[in-house]
């Protein structure tokens, strides 16, 4: 045997040692000492920092070993960034995770998959809550009603192709009459509503009720809104209470299925995902962890004080959510990307 050879025998023989006891080490051993990165697609100041940051109070508290958790910001293409980097560059041991938005995994089931990715091999936590989403007009502008919004333009903001605040307002405008215009280049909804109140723009089109609540209470305890219309039947608290529902104004059965198909990424609410390929084992921790911490008396106070809405989707949910969207039938698919001008 020659000299390399014997070398990378002995190398090979050394990894073999070593696999089985990195693979034994337990969860308390692994994360105690470490930090964990919550990266989070959206800045400083906007809803799913401020989901985050509550989060990571408490989340290490529940990971075996009792790891920092901390947030970090990864801004960019509407989220694409942050889904690339998860899933070819963060490591794949747990100390990785990421709050992403919602409709980025229903977009390579369209046909649109500019970083390449399989939404069904990442790891999904689970998400911190499950929306509603309204659209909105500020009070000046003289689009008061959807009535009114299927006669007048509205000026939305767009933030990023893939971004729901640019796909849903298409859908809308072609399967309910709804005038949106979409004005691209802000950096998220959050920044974009700032604009609301300079006359930038005129509205939002697709945006979280949690949002509202959360970062502009003022908005409707001072009736500086308009709320044109909700996704779902569920009340809203301070929302009108004959407000239209999206869905019951699409009649044409296959327009509806189409609706349907684009809103069922709505229970994903703010989802929190690892990295593809890691341990079961290590995902489970994280998954088990999520779920206690959304059960944390002292979490659970501090959302209610705070005004942010908390009600666990599983890990397992939202994997199944996307399965069912990706089994969908052909002819809504088709139909949502002619809608989508794919």
């Amino acid at each position: 045997m020659s000299r390399i050879t014997r070398r990378m025998a002995l190398a090979a023989l050394g990894l073999s040692l070593v696999a089985p006891q990195a693979s034994a080490q337990s969860p308390e051993a692994f994360f105690k000492g470490k930090q964990i990165s919550l990266y989070v697609f959206s800045g400083a100041g906007s809803t799913y920092d401020v989901y985050s940051r509550l989060l990571v109070r408490y989340l290490g508290d529940h990971i075996p070993g009792k790891p920092t958790v901390i947030v970090q910001y990864m801004q960019g293409a509407g989220g694409l960034k942050l889904v690339d980097f998860m899933n070819r560059i963060a490591p794949k041991d747990g100390t990785a995770i990421a709050m992403i938005g919602r409709g980025l995994a229903f977009e390579p089931f369209l046909g649109k998959n500019e970083v390449n990715f399989d939404p069904l091999q990442l790891n999904w936590l689970g998400s911190m809550n499950r929306e509603v989403t309204v659209a909105l007009s500020w009070m000046t502008s003289k689009v008061k009603t959807f009535d009114d919004l299927t006669k007048n333009e509205l000026l939305v903001p767009g933030t990023g192709a893939g971004a729901d605040s640019e796909i849903m307002p298409l859908a809308f405008n072609n399967l309910a009459g709804t005038k949106f215009k979409v004005i691209k280049g802000y950096r998220e909804t959050t920044e974009a509503s700032l604009q609301l109140e300079t006359g930038e723009l005129d509205g939002i089109a697709y945006w979280s009720w949690s949002s509202i609540l959360a970062a502009h209470p003022d908005w409707l305890r001072d009736k500086k809104i308009n709320i044109l219309f909700k996704t779902g039947h569920k009340d809203l608290p301070g929302a009108p209470p004959d407000l239209p529902v999206i869905q019951d104004l699409v009649k044409n059965p296959s327009d509806r299925k189409a609706l349907d198909f684009l809103l069922s990424r709505e229970p994903l609410g703010r989802p929190l995902i690892a990295p593809p390929g890691m341990a079961a084992e290590r995902v489970k921790v994280l998954r088990d962890a999520f779920a206690a911490t959304m059960a944390d008396s002292a979490f659970i106070a501090e959302a209610e004080r705070n005004k942010i809405e908390v009600n666990l989707v599983s890990g397992a949910e939202v994997e199944s959510i996307l399965k069912e969207a990706a089994s969908a039938p052909a002819e809504v698919i088709e139909l949502v990307k002619k809608i989508l001008d794919r």
